[in-house]
């Protein structure tokens, strides 16, 4: 999937544009920008469903080549952060990642084509986003980045393979209909996959909040994630 982000004012690395701060070249809440991402989306977002009461919060959104938003996040529980504020084994957060579903299609400047969208698209935004925030924060920063790289292969060869057996398969409902999920759980935490209605389909990654109790339903007020 070749996308560039945008909107991006809570970071998993707690970078410029955190919640709460404002940017001073556009003189607009970073929050409010986010949701101006959302909202131009042709497709529904998908989030955590009314069962889960915490703090919701809003990501990224990621944008194709032609400028139509393809993915993007929506956040439950703690923000994740590698600045310490919480250790590893306190963190509580699960990340819902809605990818649009879209067919190969031409570039916009017709010289070449544009990669479709699947489960294993959702299931990678999936399990690189989880490697993005819950890396060792023991590790000295000179090797971090062969570790990433390292992790992020891997994170490929196995959405890639979904039927391999680094996966199970996990039923959770989806708008209250019970939908079959791809699962695996790592050191890290867990990581899922799964086709859901509005030609979409669902990532999902967390840790210390178990996946075999969520339910996911279609986010009516994007902004109340702001």
């Amino acid at each position: 999937m070749e996308t560039t982000s945008r909107a991006e004012p809570q970071d998993a690395t707690g970078g410029p544009g955190a919640s709460g701060g404002k940017d001073a070249s556009q003189g607009v809440p970073g929050a409010r920008r986010a949701v101006e991402g959302y909202l131009m989306a042709g497709f529904p977002w998908y989030g955590l469903d009314d069962a889960f009461t915490g703090a919701r919060w809003l990501m990224q959104v990621g944008v194709a080549a032609d400028g139509a938003v393809e993915h993007g996040s929506t956040g439950h529980g703690d923000e994740p952060s590698l600045r310490g504020e919480l250790g590893e084994e306190e963190q509580r957060f699960a990340v819902v990642v809605t990818v649009a579903s879209r067919p190969v299609r031409r570039s916009p400047d017709g010289n070449g084509v544009l990669e479709a969208t699947s489960v294993s698209s959702a299931a990678w935004l999936a399990g690189s986003g989880l490697l993005s925030c819950t890396w060792p924060a023991q590790m000295e920063r000179a090797l971090r980045q062969d570790w990433l790289e390292q992790q992020t292969a891997i994170a490929w060869e196995l959405a890639d393979d979904l039927h391999g057996g680094a996966w199970t398969m996990l039923s959770l409902p989806v708008d209250g209909v019970p939908t079959d999920f791809h699962y695996r759980e790592s050191e890290y935490g867990w990581v899922l996959a799964g086709a859901a209605q509005h030609e979409v389909h669902i990532g999902a990654y967390g840790r210390g909040m178990s996946a075999y109790g969520l339910g996911f339903a279609v986010v009516k007020d994007i902004e109340s994630y702001a």
